[in-house]
């Protein structure tokens, strides 16, 4: 019991960096790395941290409770906090200012917690830098879009066309229905035979 007590106490602190873990900037620019934590017991003299493929330390920061503002310890010259924990969203999140193809890899939001008997946590997100913004995958989808409207189109159109065509046909076989109908009824009556006579009765009565 006492291992499954520490054990809770270790994930009672999680951070994290949104829905999803990659983030694309162009070169130049200035770029959003988020990150969040959660704690159920509170914290006191939190230290978070953020690193650069693992190793390198980029931002390091200390809260000491809920109503104080980050006191920072140390930062890149080129990497500036923007995140709030007053505002009760525990915003840990850095700005990287000047994104260079050498800042594309993975960044690291390092969390411990005092309070909560050092408990530590972390989350990774991946940066990508490109030379400018391509949305490809925009492109694709209206080409598929395009050319299944496209056969939509086509088979509406060939849809119409069949109902018409059989629409005609129709109209023709029922002319000609009319003219064998009249031409057999006309002999039936001069034969005398049943069928004509079956014709003239009444129809019975539902």
């Amino acid at each position: 019991l006492p291992g499954l007590h520490v054990l809770a106490i270790a994930f009672a602190l999680e951070v994290s960096v949104g829905k999803t873990n990659t983030v694309t900037a162009l070169n130049n620019s200035n770029v959003l790395l988020p990150c969040t934590f959660l704690t159920c017991i509170g914290f006191q003299d939190l230290v978070f941290k953020w690193y650069f493929n693992t190793t390198e330390l980029i931002y390091h920061g200390k809260i000491k409770t809920r109503t104080t503002e980050p006191t920072l310890i140390w930062h890149n010259p080129r990497v500036e906090f923007v995140g709030s924990i007053t505002k009760k969203d525990n915003n840990i999140s850095i700005v990287l200012n000047g994104v260079e193809f050498s800042d594309a890899g993975k960044y690291t939001c390092h969390v411990k917690n005092p309070k909560e008997k050092n408990a530590q946590h972390n989350a990774t997100i991946f940066l990508t830098v490109v030379h400018k913004m391509v949305e490809t995958d925009n492109t694709v989808t209206y080409i598929i879009v395009g050319v299944v409207g496209g056969l939509i189109g086509l088979l509406i159109l060939f849809m119409l066309i069949k109902r018409v065509v059989l629409f005609i046909i129709k109209k023709t076989q029922d002319g000609k229905k009319e003219c064998l109908v009249s031409s057999s009824g006309n002999d039936n009556t001069e034969n005398g035979l049943a069928g004509s006579k079956a014709e003239q009765k009444a129809p019975p009565k539902a």
